[in-house]
């Protein structure tokens, strides 16, 4: 069986057109280096411009609802200079008083934007386990391929509203919710394809960076959408929207899901990692190329039976709560609270967000890093979320004293907010995605990605709209529901925790017991 794809593989049946091109300008087929930077790269694209795509939405709140409340003074806002386009035989643009987006800027605007917040989270939560179901029995590059055409398609559906002149909540509802859907075929996917390239060897660090793509997409969206706001906010969602269905189509091109799929081996060092026991290294598979295990996806009920998935999955739903809510409402937060006194615009506002996310690249890579060095994903993953509690409660009183303070607290913030994030949504899941129990089969890993991810995604929903209720009567209590998101984030994994701290007394014993005997003299 593995020889017939492999040999299929060749005569160029199953490589991506782009690959076939690239092999015929070269004249060669490419190295097993160069598939894993392809991969690294267009996965790495293709995951920023859905972030990018998700961001308009916290983007333009401001000004599809610029009635709020200000923090801790209770005074409202009834109106928000905007920079909107005049008619097009001015050819100009000119200030002018803009009174926000019906039916968002009514009493009820606020509650009515964590509404679109939670039908998205919510649709793209279930649609991760069966994206997860099906990505493992199905071609990952033709289904990350229709799931970013459609994600570009409906985000750009929710700006044409700006100029067909909609009004209708359930309008957006809808093109929020079936947008939803087709994004959540993208995690499983990249995760999965990224997995079946890298081995366990400096799994963390690999994916820690890599993982900046969120961080990436994230500034970009913030970046791109506050331009646009200038022209108009639909153009806050058509202009990310097209970029996604560009990246689709070089994810098209030039993805390749495997080794088997493009009839290349896999090196040594990705098939094996060695291993401490006792005295001994033992060198372990973590691939197996078994026909048998490779041809039989793992169920989802199976999944969520391997160790460590349930408390990982779980652990995220407190994660995600923290770092969603943040998405989605930290640029609407800064436009609303005074720094120094003064209120920046929305523009700015988004502009200004993009820090934290910064904070949250660093914070991955550290976490991946970490993680690799101590070979302790869980204590790792406990540490930064613990530190996020501090952090959060000093952003909350201190980031409007000084704009210099507010960077950064926010800059903290990301760092320990996105981090174990980071580590679990990649590292943690491909790890358990290729977990002993499963005897080298690698079709398990879209599935269990979903699972974790897809846990995740449900604590993403509600955060957003339990602020979008709490922030109108105190920024303060949405500040401590998520400290305590993040303090039972921790607890989750104290289990795990204490096992891999025993696991490191007990290597600690059996190394200082095997240095003391081959001290003592012969006799």
């Amino acid at each position: 069986m593995g020889s017939i794809s492999e040999t299929a593989a060749e005569m160029g049946y199953s490589k991506p057109l782009g690959i076939q091109f690239l092999e015929c300008i070269r004249r060669r087929k490419l190295s097993y280096k160069s598939y894993q930077a392809i991969v690294l790269i267009v996965t790495f694209l293709a995951y920023t411009s859905y972030h990018a795509a998700r961001k308009a939405t916290s983007i333009v709140k401001s000004t599809l609802d610029p009635e709020a409340s200000d923090i801790g003074t209770g005074l409202k806002f009834p109106f928000r200079i905007s920079y909107v386009h005049e008619p097009a035989e001015n050819k100009k643009f000119s200030w002018v008083l803009k009174d926000g987006w019906a039916p968002f800027n009514g009493s009820d605007g606020t509650a009515l934007l964590g509404d679109l917040d939670l039908a998205f989270l919510s649709v793209y939560a279930v649609g991760m386990y069966f994206s997860g179901h099906l990505g493992d029995r199905l071609n990952l590059r033709i289904f990350l391929t229709v799931g970013m055409l459609g994600t570009g398609l409906f985000t750009s559906f929710f700006g044409v509203g700006y100029w067909a002149n909609i009004h209708s909540f359930y309008y957006y509802l809808i093109v929020q919710m079936l947008a939803g859907l087709f994004q959540s075929t993208g995690w499983p996917s990249v995760v999965a394809v990224v997995g079946n390239w890298f081995g366990k060897k400096k799994r963390g660090l690999i994916m820690g960076i890599w993982n900046a793509h969120t961080s990436v997409g994230n500034i970009t969206g913030s970046l791109v959408a506050s331009a646009m706001l200038s022209y108009g906010w639909g153009w806050s969602f058509v202009v990310p929207g097209l970029i996604v269905v560009f990246i689709g189509v070089v994810v098209f091109l030039l993805l390749p899901v495997s080794p088997d799929s493009v009839g290349v081996d896999k090196e040594e060092d990705e098939l094996h990692f060695t291993k401490k026991s006792g005295d001994e290294e033992v060198t372990e598979p973590l691939l197996r190329s078994d026909p048998e295990h490779e041809e039989k996806a793992v169920g989802f009920i199976e999944a969520w039976k391997i160790p460590g998935v349930a408390t990982f999955a779980l652990c995220l739903f407190f994660v995600k709560l923290v770092a969603y809510t943040f998405l989605y409402w930290l640029p609407f937060y800064i436009a609303h609270t005074a720094i120094e006194g003064k209120y920046l615009s929305s523009k700015a506002a988004g502009n200004l967000s993009t820090l934290f996310d910064v904070g949250g690249v660093v914070g991955g890579i550290l976490a991946g890093h970490i993680s690799d060095s101590l070979d302790a994903r869980a204590i790792t993953a406990a540490s930064f979320t613990y530190c996020a509690i501090p952090a959060l409660f000093f952003y909350r009183c201190y980031g409007h004293v000084s704009l210099a303070l507010n960077i950064a607290l926010m800059f903290i913030t990301g760092m320990f907010v996105n981090g174990p994030y980071a580590l679990i949504t990649t590292a943690v899941s491909a790890d358990l995605g290729t977990h002993s129990s499963l005897e080298g089969n690698s079709r398990a890993l879209a599935t269990v990605t979903a699972i974790i991810d897809g846990t995740g995604s449900v604590g993403a929903a509600i955060g957003p709209v339990l602020t979008g209720y709490i922030s109108e009567k105190s920024w303060s209590a949405v500040f401590t529901m998520l400290m305590a998101a993040a303090l039972i984030a921790g607890l989750l994994l104290t289990r795990l925790v204490v096992a891999e701290v025993a696991a490191k007394i007990s290597e600690s014993r059996s190394q200082g017991g095997s240095i003391s005997r081959s001290s003592e003299p012969d006799v």
